[in-house]
């Protein structure tokens, strides 16, 4: 009996030993998971950043054009659509990388398209941010 026994002791031994791998190998790829879906809520946070910056360039824009009573704004105010355009794409001026910005008139110059786009670091997609304004 005492015989018996001791074998089975040594079967058991092995099988936890392979428990142990295993669940060491489902931990690896648990942590491999969090950090890839660090990685995309890394780039989902830069992105929303840089698309908030287009709403609020657009917005900046916008405003002037009220003032303006115009959405001619290149004729009414070229002074400052020309230094908003360089602010558009000057990252250090809270522009965007590779921003572009430009205004598009149209139905008689009473409707306005302003149009953001810029090319993130690290990417070839373009992005783009449009809005419209009607100044009656």
């Amino acid at each position: 009996m005492t015989a018996h026994s001791s074998s089975r002791r040594r079967g058991a031994r092995g099988f936890t030993l392979i428990e142990v791998l295993i669940s060491i190998l489902i931990f690896a790829f648990g942590i491999l998971g969090a950090v890839g879906m660090e990685a995309r809520l890394a780039q989902s946070t830069v992105r929303n950043g840089d698309r908030a910056r287009a709403s609020m360039l657009a917005d900046e824009l916008a405003s002037q054009m009220w003032l303006k009573r115009s959405v001619d704004i290149a004729t009414a105010d070229s002074a400052f659509y020309t230094a908003w355009q360089t602010r558009v794409g000057t990252p250090a001026t809270s522009g965007l990388p590779s921003g572009s910005g430009s205004v598009t008139l149209n139905s008689g110059s009473t409707i306005a398209t302003i149009k953001i786009t810029w090319t993130p670091t690290n990417s070839s997609s373009q992005n783009s941010f449009q809005t419209s304004v009607v100044i009656p």
